[in-house]
């Protein structure tokens, strides 16, 4: 089940048959909804696709399929994680989660932790030959790492909100 689907739950309503939210108040949130997790789900998959060229030992992202999906898989990334803290803060807002002040607290980790991933991502898409090495040196990195781990905490807790 993809991301956006996982967060989703039940159209806002629920198996009790509680009332859902106004239309406007729903169409909001669940684009902010989506929008959030569209992003996390492409730093993930990124993530297990250079996690699998790590492991071919390549010398070059040139002249294979693999290769041309990570140099994609990085730009796509590299795209996700430009304006990731904005599409949180725009959930956070479209949910009305109280108290908001943690909320806003990590959203400004993670907006460091993705520069930080970000301007590592920039730097391998840069060289004009992306090696196995290079990729498995980049997956080692406690840029990309905190980050990751940043996003899989906000993941579960936003799956949690996006149910209440």
């Amino acid at each position: 089940m993809d991301r956006a689907a996982e967060i989703g739950g039940f159209n806002g309503s629920s198996v009790t048959g509680e009332v859902s939210p106004a239309p406007e108040q729903t169409s909001a949130r669940d684009q902010t909804r989506t929008a959030v997790a569209a992003r996390i789900n492409t730093v993930e998959e990124c993530y297990e696709l250079m996690l699998a060229y790590a492991a071919q030992g390549m010398t070059s992202d040139t002249g294979s399929p693999l290769g041309g999906q990570v140099r994609d898989h990085l730009r796509r990334c590299e795209a996700a994680l430009a304006g990731l803290a904005d599409a949180l803060t725009d959930f956070v807002a479209a949910t009305a989660v109280q108290p908001v002040g943690p909320y806003r607290a990590f959203i400004d980790v993670i907006e460091r932790d993705a520069q930080s991933a970000q301007s590592a991502v920039q730097l391998v898409l840069a060289q004009p030959f992306i090696s196995s090495q290079l990729v498995d040196n980049l997956n080692a990195s406690i840029h990309l790492r905190a980050l990751l781990t940043d996003l899989f905490l906000i993941d579960e807790i936003l799956k949690t909100t996006s149910h209440s």
